[in-house]
This record gives C-alpha cells, sequence and structure tokens, in this order.
C-alpha cells in the first residue's frame, strides 16, 4: 500500500512536471527621462503638492587621438629607407551633447524628512549604489548614490527625481502609472 502511495506521488510529480508555464516577463527597466523638461529656461508652476527641481547636466565631449605623419620617410635610389617617417600626436575634441538644463518633479522638499532621506539610503544600500552609512542626511555619498541609481535610468541627476523615489519603492505610484 505504502509503494503505491510512493509511485502515485511520483506519478503526479511528473506530470506537473509536464504542464506548460506562463511565461513571466521581467518587470520593464524604469525610463526617468520621461518627465524630464529639458531646455527651458525656468521649470514648471508648482502647483498643489508638487515640486520641481531644476539642474544642469554636463555637456558629453569625446576627445580623438590620432597619429599623424609629420615627415615622410626619405628613400634612396634602390627604394631602401634612408630616414624613417616621423609622427606626431594630434588630439581633438568634439561636443556629442551640449550641457542642457533639465526640470523634473521630485519630492517636495517637507517630505525629504531624516526619515525619508534615511528610507533612501536604505534603498539604495540594497541596489549597491550607497555604501555608506545610513545616517539620514543628504550627504555627498547619497547624493552620488542617487546619480548613479538614476543616470542609467536615463536622468544623470544627484537630486532625487519622483520618478526615482517612486522606483525605489518610497512614492505611491497611481494606478494609472502602472
Amino acid at each position: 500500500m505504502m509503494q503505491s502511495a510512493w509511485a502515485g506521488l511520483a506519478l503526479l510529480a511528473m506530470l506537473a512536471a509536464c504542464q506548460p508555464t506562463a511565461d513571466i516577463a521581467a518587470p520593464e527597466k524604469a525610463d526617468l527621462s520621461k518627465g524630464v523638461i529639458r531646455n527651458k529656461s525656468t521649470a514648471p508652476k508648482d502647483k498643489a503638492g508638487e515640486c520641481w527641481a531644476t539642474d544642469t547636466t554636463p555637456a558629453v565631449i569625446e576627445t580623438v587621438s590620432e597619429q599623424v605623419e609629420a615627415t615622410p620617410a626619405k628613400t634612396d635610389a634602390s627604394g631602401k629607407v634612408v630616414t624613417p617617417a616621423t609622427y606626431a600626436t594630434e588630439t581633438h575634441q568634439r561636443i556629442l551633447r551640449d550641457r542642457q538644463s533639465i526640470h523634473f518633479r521630485t519630492p517636495c522638499p517637507e517630505d525629504m524628512t531624516p526619515e525619508f532621506v534615511a528610507s533612501v539610503q536604505r534603498a539604495l544600500k540594497a541596489r549597491g549604489f550607497y555604501l555608506s552609512a545610513v545616517n539620514g542626511r543628504l550627504d555627498r555619498a547619497t547624493r552620488d548614490a542617487i546619480r548613479r541609481f538614476q543616470e542609467p535610468l536615463g536622468l544623470n541627476s544627484s537630486i532625487l527625481s519622483l520618478a526615482g523615489a517612486k522606483t525605489l519603492g518610497l512614492v505611491r505610484t497611481e494606478l494609472d502609472e502602472l
């Protein structure tokens, strides 16, 4: 009797393994650049419960160094190199993207309490962006971690955006934003 029960359980386990599984998609990567207003001189006016930050994204500059022939090689009548060519290094820079003024929604100043900042630090620490001790202060280490978190998501700023706070799970997200 016991042996048939084990055989039945084994058969049930094998049949369950044959069932198709539902395709579970990974959550989409957040795009923090969606709510950013670029190159407008002033931020939008704050409405009740809505706060905005202004920041400047740095220019992106490319530096290219290349070797160019300064003097050509000299050869004799038989074609043998008498004096080798000399080369010089020339360096050029070009701007790939100008610096920009950007405006984006942020948690309001009254919400940026030491307790909230400590929660930001813990959330960034859990994701490997914040390496210092949790202290509830919006210090350089915290701002650097905020930038490292937000930059790959499309916002190169050390000011915590409202979208960034939502992505960290620290601010309520409305159903229509999902």
